[in-house]
């Protein structure tokens, strides 16, 4: 199912896409009792959350005639490849926002700076209107919303996608991207240990 989604992808990446079918949820084999390791999800979370990650939202524009743009936020984005310039994020399957970006097509990931955490908040939340009242413009490639504000922007096309567990790794060919003063004030948002934190030698 992974190898059709990127097959699909491909077929319809363009520089405006038009608007594209969902794609249908991937399919995962069914894991064995015998194959699932003895660990508490709690204390998953908890010894993962020693990983200091950057924090991101995720933005799509309409896919349709009178939609509004999607967006979600996001800490497991990375960079993926030099030659071609890829990137990645994970979503998960059961996540009402990535079926509006699937459909788009595209993507803009906005890097957030220490001072966003509540719009990294906003964005978390499911069902409001996300883009109520947040300064953004047009990503100059794919006309995904850039927040206004983040320290970093990367403007992407769907790649390819594909099964994580119960979340899709999603890679995004970058088109365009850019990045805030970095001889200005204010250091990236970051998030360890179940909290937002700061970089220590941040004023």
């Amino acid at each position: 199912m992974a190898e059709a989604a990127v097959r699909y992808l491909r077929s319809v990446r363009t520089a405006a896409p038009e608007p594209v079918e969902v794609l249908p949820p991937p399919e995962l084999r069914c894991v064995g009792a015998d194959e699932r390791a003895p660990l508490d999800p709690r204390e998953f979370r908890r010894v993962l959350g020693n990983f200091a990650t950057g924090v991101a939202i995720v933005t799509a524009p309409p896919a349709t005639a009178g939609e509004p743009p999607a967006g979600f936020a996001c800490q497991s984005f990375t960079s993926l490849s030099l030659d071609p310039p890829l990137v990645a994020f994970m979503v998960g399957r059961a996540s009402t926002t990535w079926p509006r970006i699937a459909r788009a097509g595209v993507f803009c990931v906005n890097v957030l700076g220490s001072g966003q955490g509540e719009l990294c908040r906003a964005f978390a939340v499911s069902g409001a209107d996300k883009f109520a009242g947040v300064a953004h413009d047009a990503a100059p490639v794919s006309g995904s919303p850039r927040l206004t504000g983040a320290v970093a922007w990367i403007d992407c096309a769907i790649h390819a996608v594909h099964t994580g567990g119960d979340h899709l790794i999603v890679v995004g060919r970058v088109n365009a991207l850019g990045a805030a003063d970095t001889d200005g004030p204010g250091g990236p948002l970051l998030f360890h240990r179940g909290r937002f934190a700061r970089l220590a030698d941040e004023p």
